[in-house]
């Protein structure tokens, strides 16, 4: 039988991504290329500092990923059941955890993927995030939006390799000969070592799954994504400046380590030679605990000044300021400053803008995945054609004392109590006792009222 031609694509679309992730994820977790002003320097201070960084990359990442926090489901209109439902499912996933990691894996990596399966043990739909490296989606020329199939690719715990395509109608399940491949896959120093596309055979035990729900069961999210679908890193702009910054602070540390000992220098006295070289025999030897003494009453000594390092503070600190710019994240993620930091809901605001319009595209682009991916999970649940949209936690929310002004001034302009009690947070209960209480305290105020204008007219 002919061996499916996705196969071959899903491995040239994973192969083809395999270095931009791998860049990614190494630069995040703080491995980075060191960058040295001459060999000669690579060769004497490189191991001194192979494992240095001064890691930006965390900051750029986690700055977009900790203002994304799925709060609720809600619909338009009809049941509110629904919803419910949904959060239900939600949780019972653990998503609060998971989404974060989804969300993470996006924003770093440009891609992350979501399967949605019924549990195989439970029956239970379960919702599988995987990592950017493992799977790939075909989009539809025609219909932009539309995945046609995709594939997930891992190795196996008995180091072969699978691959699943997801179709809307099935699953083709796909692994390599053990016997034939095991050797090779073993040595690979890759989680997911990829071979060629003719390693892969159908699975003897089952090589096809029936999918009832005439859906792509894979959900990706791209992260500020392009016409044709694929993400891109948040890391993509910052990657050439991180190297850049690393270069400066090692330029800085090698300046240290040169002069955190300052060079002596003698003058005036006589220099002997090796006979048989004829290089010249050092007077001193330099240390600590030596002094230099001679009995030439017309010697010099001195020393150098020592290395200025202002002007590398300057530079690290200027591709700090580059690094915020590029990546629209704000400066003070990257350097505390003397400055106070506004408290305020709306100066935060008014100083992360364009911060936090990215956060809001982010905010459009997953929750419109995540709809998607919890529609087809409660079909699976038997509920069809759902319409759902997800609330995220406000990336920019509002003191108590912002609130409490807005809503001096909504009462200003003639809001009523009870609309701006139930702005406030208070349920129903507390808002009809509140006005109840503020009703029989105004009718007391005015009886107290005029039994005082009754005292003084039968005064007179």
């Amino acid at each position: 039988m002919a061996q499916n031609p996705d196969i071959a694509t899903a491995v040239k679309k994973i192969k083809d991504a395999e270095d931009a992730y791998d860049k990614a994820a190494r630069y995040y977790r703080g491995e980075h290329d060191l960058c040295f002003a001459t060999e000669k320097f690579r060769n004497v201070f490189g191991q001194l500092f192979r494992e240095f960084a001064l890691n930006m990359c965390p900051a750029v990442v986690d700055a977009v990923r900790d203002k994304l926090v799925v709060e609720n489901f809600s619909v338009e209109e009809g049941d509110a059941g629904i919803a419910e439902e949904a959060w239900a499912i939600w949780q019972a996933n653990r998503m609060g955890v998971a989404a974060g990691q989804v969300h993470k894996e996006a924003v770093k990596n440009g891609d992350a993927y979501a399967i949605v399966w019924p549990n195989p043990s439970t029956g239970k739909v379960t919702i599988y995030p995987n990592r950017a490296a493992n799977c790939c989606v075909e989009y539809d020329d025609e219909t932009p939006g539309k995945i046609l199939w995709a594939a997930k690719y891992w190795k196996t715990n008995d180091k072969r390799l699978r691959m699943n395509l997801y179709y809307p109608d099935r699953i083709e399940r796909f692994a390599t000969k053990q016997d034939k491949w095991l050797d090779e896959a073993a040595k690979s120093t890759t989680p997911t070592p990829m071979l060629n596309a003719t390693a892969f055979e159908p699975l003897a035990d089952g090589p096809v799954i029936t999918n009832p729900y005439g859906i792509v069961p894979v959900f990706h999210f791209a992260n500020n994504a392009d016409l044709d679908g694929a993400g891109q890193s948040e890391l993509a702009a910052a990657l050439p400046i991180q190297d850049a910054l690393n270069k400066s602070v090692l330029d800085m540390m090698v300046a240290m380590e040169f002069s955190a000992y300052r060079q002596r220098w003698a003058a005036g006295i006589e220099i002997e030679y090796d006979e048989t070289t004829g290089a010249p025999i050092p007077p001193f030897k330099a240390g600590i605990e030596r002094l230099w003494i001679t009995e030439n009453g017309e010697a010099k000594f001195g020393d150098f000044e020592a290395t200025d390092l202002e002007q590398f503070l300057s530079v690290k600190d200027g591709f700090r300021t580059d690094m915020a710019t590029v990546t629209g994240t704000p400066l003070h993620y990257f350097m505390l400053t003397g400055a106070a930091f506004p408290q305020s809901g709306v100066s935060i605001e008014k100083l992360e803008s364009r911060f936090l319009n990215k956060v809001r595209d982010r905010q459009q682009a997953f929750g419109q995945t995540w709809e998607d991916l919890m529609a087809f999970a409660l079909l699976i649940e038997g509920k069809k054609d759902v319409r759902l949209f997800v609330d995220w936690q406000d990336p920019a929310p509002m003191s108590e004392l912002d609130k409490l002004n807005n809503l001096i001034l909504k009462k200003e302009i003639g809001v009523t109590d009870s609309e701006l009690m139930t702005e406030a947070g208070y349920g129903e209960d507390d808002i009809k006792r509140m006005l109840e209480e503020k009703a029989a305290a105004r009718e007391a105020m005015v009886r107290s009222f005029n039994a005082g204008e009754d005292l003084e007219e039968n005064a007179k």
